[in-house]
């Protein structure tokens, strides 16, 4: 198996995994890093901090990562496609949808594998739930909701709440239910004396007739990433801070008991928490890549992805009132 050169671009509180990582997939080797802001947690190693993508792509690499602020993703992306170096360009795919799309066209024009950094899709409690709701086990799905709180990250500069967490909801509902936004209803608060949102709930209708909610925030005192899918046959609950996956049935036996029926609901039945395996969702993305640059199958998430999501979250800002 031919060794691929990877580069890394953007050394910040993202970057320092993405080194990491790199280093651990097998078959890829990290042989450049730039920023033009130094290397502040020191993953470097050995190598050189060079100073630009231009740098970056003149060390001879076979792919990079892209991990610097959102408001430079198009600058940085469309000049390794000029180069020729696919790329790996974390979640959202740009700073607007106009930049999203002439990033993607770039990479297919070029012939060059383009993904986008969902790492949610990742997550071994999301694929389970993925794989299980494609076998009919909850089966007709009614309603798909998250909620993904947590207190203010002081990482995040260019971008509010929506762009950077929603993103994450809007991209992995979409893929669960297998559908798109038929419409989508917002409303954002400013709490935090920022230019930016920092809360947002987001309602709507996939096209296959799925209702959704989003709670997002960036004010809440604990940290919390659930995902809840509803269907006829009972309920999953994804914990992906945790990994952990929970199946509520719908009852098949009927409880006698009256006062208790009412109490608990008709419909209650086995609870069931289940066991697996659960890789470090960011290492099964950088997993994904190297098998996407190889031909082999993959799960990695598509440049035209990235755009359908980062368009219905300008529609979910749009809703809010509030202009991109």
């Amino acid at each position: 198996m031919t060794t691929l050169k990877m580069g890394l671009i953007g050394l910040g509180a993202m970057g320092r995994h993405h080194a990491r990582l790199i280093r651990q997939t097998e078959g890829v080797e990290l042989v450049a890093v730039a920023d033009p802001g130094g290397d502040p947690f020191g993953v470097a190693g050995e190598l050189a901090v060079l100073p630009n993508v231009q740098a970056l792509v003149e060390a001879g690499i076979d792919a990079a990562v892209v991990a610097v602020p959102t408001i430079f993703h198009e600058d940085v992306a469309l000049a390794l496609a000029a180069a020729g170096i696919h790329a790996m360009v974390e979640k959202p795919i740009a700073h607007d949808v106009a930049a999203g799309i002439r990033i993607a066209d770039a990479f297919e024009a070029a012939g060059l594998v383009g993904t986008v950094g969902y790492v949610e899709r990742c997550n071994a409690a999301i694929v389970q739930m993925r794989r299980r709701m494609a076998a009919g086990q909850l089966g007709e799905i009614y309603q798909i909701t998250t909620s993904r709180q947590s207190p203010f990250p002081v990482r995040i500069a260019d971008v509010g709440v929506v762009k950077d967490l929603a993103t994450h909801d809007i991209d992995l509902t979409a893929w669960l239910a297998d559908s798109t936004y038929a419409s989508i209803h917002a409303e954002v608060t400013h709490r935090a004396g920022r230019q930016h949102e920092d809360m947002v709930v987001a309602s709507g209708k996939m096209a296959n007739g799925i209702v959704v909610n989003h709670t997002v925030n960036w004010l809440a005192p604990f940290k919390e990433r659930r995902t809840t899918v509803i269907g006829e046959k009972g309920a999953f609950i994804a914990d992906t801070a945790t990994g952990d996956l929970t199946y509520y049935a719908n009852a098949s036996v009927d409880t006698e008991w009256e006062e208790m029926a009412a109490f608990r609901g008709p419909s209650e039945g086995d609870v069931t928490r289940y066991a697996f395996a659960k890789p470090e969702p960011l290492a099964v993305e950088h997993l994904n890549f190297a098998r996407a640059l190889r031909g082999e199958p993959n799960s990695a998430v598509s440049m035209r992805e990235g755009v359908r999501t980062l368009e219905t979250i300008e529609r979910v800002l749009a809703a809010a009132g509030i202009s991109n």
